[in-house]
């Protein structure tokens, strides 16, 4: 499986957004500072994500949703 996530930072508030295909892994990563973008806005949230079977639709819909009208679809129907 692959999950699409969304991480929200409990330092300013900011969004996350990424594929994995180990969940709970990912975000002990992004807590221990691990990757560099989100290591200044830790601690993070995992706020919602959703499962696909599919390696290709999965980085198809995180690329959407960090884009602009995924933006607003994630504002409006996901948090």
């Amino acid at each position: 499986m692959y999950y699409v996530y969304i991480l929200k930072s409990e330092k300013d508030d900011s969004l996350y957004k990424g594929v994995t295909i180990n969940l709970k892994k990912r975000l002990t990563e992004h807590n221990s500072g691990s990757p560099i973008y989100s290591s200044t806005k830790k601690p993070f949230k995992l706020i919602w994500y959703c499962a696909f079977t599919d390696k290709l639709r999965a980085y198809r819909f995180e690329r959407y949703l960090k884009r602009g009208s995924g933006h607003a679809f994630t504002k409006k129907h996901l948090i």
